[in-house]
């Protein structure tokens, strides 16, 4: 929410239940459908109305409104004795500018929008009106949302913001009948009186059912959570929904994906009313997340409308956190989808149906007759799927990063766990030290790109020889380099799912290791897994030295399924003092590597990171602790353009590691070195602090009956209790017997 409350100098309405504000005049006018608004009224009832409003039992439950309005949740809401606030205000300061700004661009990325004046209206903690008698449950729930109304000379756009889990209800009860009313979101155009008639005016319905309203802090057209963006008024006397295509790319306008439907339509005064679904991709949705739209033009001939359906569903979309002291304990296996297309002929509609399903082979390079239909399950459960002429790909949706097979929460630290075995000689010791089935695991902080590794049980005899080859971590590093604009990662390209095979020559007695290594993706306690194998001889470094490795850059090639790289690098080791006086060497190898994996060859927009990248590595740490038998490796590492270090490359906070966002946050770059911080999925904070929710304590009944929550950082587990298993849907536990 942008910053509210009396404190910013916020109106606050009279507590009551059905209240409306003095009219707030304008500084500047809000162009709503192609005229200009110059004063606005707040009411208690989730509404802007653009003319005075009539009392709440003219205008609930029914759209449009007469006299107008914005309504970012319509309903009887009541702020009697304590229960919640309306606060309100018109801004012109240059923050609260920037950061209406800064949204509006995320839905509208192409706009030169530049606010002069925004209105912000909150309704914090606000209650349903309690008809007597009812179930006094209802009367502890509370809703927060805020309407955001920017406006430069020009044109005006709406922000609607609804804070994760902040819909706690989704209809009030009706004054005028006894049943209970979904709220509606929305905009209405003031109706036109003439002597003896009313023409009502355009009206477009966002949300209108209990379902589409539970989804509005899940879904988004703006790519963010909870955020909505639309376009309100400019030359243009219609509302503008953003479509920004990381979230909406599974429902572009498809033959293949719509429902089409004619029906007759009665017009009234000449005009045909055209109903469109928008729908987004749900981060963590069970339900389908559908959101109406209906405009109305005036003069058109009246004959039908067109519905364009299309459902995605998401499950609880979670990351793990763990500290690097603690190794994690298990996570929910991943739940899969499986969408089943009916035969291409009208009417056409896709079933998505959830279950789990762990394991599976995946392979990219399909032939005609794979499709989506009985492919889905090959794609995350955090991703969509779409057909080609020649095949499918699967894509992450908004707020995760990956290949589309493999895609993690943004921000969210991962972990790597492995086992290293391997055969090396050290110097000219003819007898190699041989080691299997060694522990390796990784520690990522996302926002930062620096990665800890750290490999166990590795004898005093071989540990301080390898301290120079901190590569062997380096690859997790790749994978989650802190990405600069239109530059991807490892995970972003392969998934955590490709081989690895390094040769490196060390250019003074030319002796060579080679290093195998495979990722084989996200395990079913959510973390990635690699083996790696090394077998060779490397030069000996004595017990007790140190080394240095200076930040180094590397160019990635990607061509047709392959990455290649080379470099060289150079390593200082100070050997332990004798006689106080430490001596100091400089040692060097060549380092080549291949990565193989597979790619999904149908869609172009997948390949869009340049064919060479540069990986620029610093703060590079390495040790060896004897006592312990560990080996240690740490990195910071990002991904971008060729630079030879003099070029001046972007040092935007987000990209060098050097904000203040919490562990368990993504940092999004603004202008400049302009930043702000966002919790990753399955947080809530500001993004300086983030704390973990628990599911399982916020939703009761979360895993059903027979079955136990665990919370787990940033996500959740569910599991059968004793004498049940899961049933087939991979969700319901059912009698062993079954």
């Amino acid at each position: 929410l942008l910053p509210h409350g009396e404190e910013r100098g916020d109106a606050a309405l009279e507590p009551g239940d059905d209240v409306r504000s003095a009219a707030l005049e304008l500084s500047t006018a809000l162009r709503f459908y192609g005229a200009a608004v110059r004063s606005l009224y707040v009411t208690t009832n989730g509404i802007i109305a653009v003319n005075e409003p009539s009392s709440e039992e003219k205008y609930l439950g029914q759209f449009p409104v007469s006299f107008g309005a914005i309504a970012p949740f319509m309903a009887d809401l009541d702020t009697t004795d304590g229960r919640g606030n309306v606060y309100y205000r018109e801004d012109s300061s240059s923050d609260v500018l920037q950061l209406a700004s800064d949204y509006i661009k995320r839905g509208f990325p192409e706009t030169a929008f530049d606010p002069s004046s925004v209105v912000i209206v909150t309704w914090k903690l606000v209650a349903p009106f309690q008809a007597p008698g009812e179930d006094h449950a209802l009367e502890q729930k509370r809703n927060t949302f805020q309407a955001v109304l920017a406006s430069s000379d020009s044109s005006s756009y709406a922000i609607f913001l609804y804070p994760e889990d902040s819909l706690q209800f989704y209809s009030t009860y009706s004054k005028n009948g006894d049943e209970n009313i979904p709220a509606m979101v929305g905009f209405s155009q003031a109706s036109t009186n003439y002597y003896f008639w009313e023409k009502p005016g355009s009206y477009n319905v966002i949300a209108n059912d209990e379902d589409s309203i539970r989804n509005l802090y899940k879904s988004s057209n703006a790519g963010k959570q909870g955020v909505w963006v639309f376009e309100i008024g400019s030359s243009s006397d219609s509302i503008v929904p953003a479509k920004v295509s990381t979230v909406l790319g599974s429902v572009e306008s498809n033959e293949e994906d719509q429902e089409m439907t004619s029906k007759p339509f009665m017009s009234d005064y000449g005009s045909t009313e055209i109903t469109q679904h928008f729908v987004t991709s749900s981060t963590d949705s069970t339900e389908e997340d559908q959101h109406l739209v209906t405009y109305r033009v005036p003069g058109l001939a009246a004959e039908g409308f067109l519905t364009s359906h299309q459902g995605v569903t998401g499950t609880p979309a979670t990351e793990s956190f763990y500290s690097p002291q603690n190794f994690p304990t298990a996570k929910a296996p991943p739940r899969q989808f499986r969408i089943q297309q009916f035969p291409p002929q009208p009417p056409q509609v896709i079933d998505v149906e959830e279950f789990d399903e762990t394991g599976i082979v995946f392979r990219y390079h399909t032939d005609v007759q794979q499709t989506c239909a009985n492919n889905r399950h090959q794609c995350s459960v955090h991703a969509i799927c779409k057909d080609y002429p020649n095949g499918f790909c699967c894509s992450c949706i908004a707020g995760y990063k990956g290949n589309g097979r493999q895609c993690v929460a943004e921000g969210s630290p991962q972990r790597v766990n492995g086992k290293v075995r391997g055969r090396i000689f050290v110097g000219n010791n003819p007898v190699p030290v041989v080691f299997e089935n060694t522990d390796l695991h990784s520690y990522v902080v996302m926002n930062q790109g620096r990665a800890y590794t750290a490999i166990s049980t590795i004898p005093e005899t071989l540990g301080y020889s390898l301290l120079p080859l901190a590569s062997i971590g380096g690859i997790i590093g790749w994978m989650f380099a802190v990405e600069q604009q239109g530059y991807k990662n490892g995970f972003s390209i392969t998934g955590g799912e490709f081989t690895r095979q390094t040769e490196v020559t060390f250019l003074h007695n030319n002796e060579k290791l080679v290093i195998k290594q495979r990722f084989s993706g996200i395990d079913e306690h959510g973390h990635l897994t690699i083996s790696t194998e090394m077998e060779g001889r490397i030069p000996e470094i004595p017990s007790g030295a140190s080394v240095h490795i200076e930040p180094y850059t590397e160019l990635y090639h990607t061509s047709s399924s392959v990455i290649t790289s080379s470099s060289s690098r150079e390593y200082t080791v100070t050997e332990p003092e004798r006689d106080g006086v430490a001596s100091t060497y400089t040692g060097a190898y060549q380092w080549r590597q291949t990565i193989s994996f597979d790619e999904c060859i149908h869609d172009e927009s997948l390949h869009s990171a340049p064919a060479t990248q540069q990986l620029s590595v610093d703060s590079v740490f390495v040790l060896y602790n004897r006592d312990e038998q560990i080996l240690r490796y740490a990195m910071s590492n990002s991904i971008g353009p060729i630079s030879d270090g003099s070029a001046d490359i972007s040092r935007n906070p987000c990209y060098t590691g050097t904000h203040n966002c919490d562990t368990n946050a993504v940092c999004r770059p603004g202008t400049g070195n302009r930043f702000f911080c966002e919790c990753s999925i399955g947080f809530r904070g500001d993004g300086n602090v983030c704390y973990d929710i628990d599911e399982c304590s916020e939703q009761p009944g979360l895993c059903g009956s027979n079955a136990d929550c665990n919370n787990q950082p940033g996500t959740y587990r569910c599991e059968c209790v004793q004498g049940y298993q899961f049933a087939a849907d991979g969700r319901t536990c059912v009698g062993e017997s079954h």
